[in-house]
């Protein structure tokens, strides 16, 4: 299945998430900073959903409160309730 999710309080604009069966199958994000947003997708990979919760729920960037991960882990809760 794949989702797409519009970030909240981050440079990054856009995710593009493609899950299967509980497991990210592949992650795209627009904008924001390339490097870490290409390691956090190829990280991602492969990974069940409940794991990448648990490890990137919370982790904040810049005095945001959020970041990335963060907020990926609030599209992944979001898949979860569609499943």
């Amino acid at each position: 299945m794949q989702t797409t999710f519009r970030p909240k309080g981050v440079c990054s604009e856009l995710m593009i998430i493609d899950t299967e069966d509980g497991v990210i199958k592949n992650l795209e994000v627009r904008g924001g900073c390339p490097g870490n947003l290409f390691g956090l997708s190829t990280l991602v990979k492969g990974m069940k959903i409940d794991d990448a919760i648990e490890k990137l729920g919370g982790i904040p960037c810049g005095g945001r409160g959020t970041s990335c991960p963060d907020q990926l882990t609030k599209a992944l809760k979001e898949i979860q309730m569609q499943d």
